[in-house]
């Protein structure tokens, strides 16, 4: 026998986005212990010898220590001549100096699917047909032995 509970559903404040997340992050850490802090962000920018951005990468390490990349982008006269390879590694030698021994992230077909396989990322995952015509996919990479 089902109960029907009345409830309403309304917009997010600061506050209600809190509870949100240390509602989940309460579940998760009942389950597996952290071994890092909550979120520990790692974000770089590049820059040019003129101190112009040409680039930079955001992401962070979980409370399981796994590197999660957000966003990583190069300005376009500054791609495939090793900037966006070089700002991976750093994050990365970073990450793993911290403890990380996974990295995780998502692009789409259109943007960086070989530059990720080309620098030791798998797939484990993807979305055709979004957006349409297109796949998103999902990659990870082991950091460590």
């Amino acid at each position: 026998m089902e109960i029907e509970i009345e409830f309403t559903i309304e917009s997010c404040e600061k506050e209600n986005i809190k509870k949100i997340v240390d509602g989940l992050n309460e579940y998760n850490l009942s389950k597996v212990s952290a071994i890092a802090d909550m979120w520990t962000r790692l974000e770089f920018v590049a820059k040019d010898k003129n101190g112009i951005d040409i680039g930079g990468i955001l992401g962070g390490l979980g409370y399981w220590n796994g590197l999660e990349i957000k966003i990583l982008w190069v300005k376009e006269e500054y791609r495939n001549k090793g900037v966006g390879t070089k700002i991976l590694r750093y994050i990365e030698k970073i990450a793993i100096e911290r403890g990380a021994e996974f990295s995780m992230l998502d692009t789409f077909d259109f943007q960086a699917e070989e530059f990720y396989l080309k620098n030791g990322y798998k797939p484990i995952g993807e979305i055709k047909g979004f957006p349409k015509g297109h796949r998103r996919i999902y990659f990870s990479k082991q950091l460590t032995q």
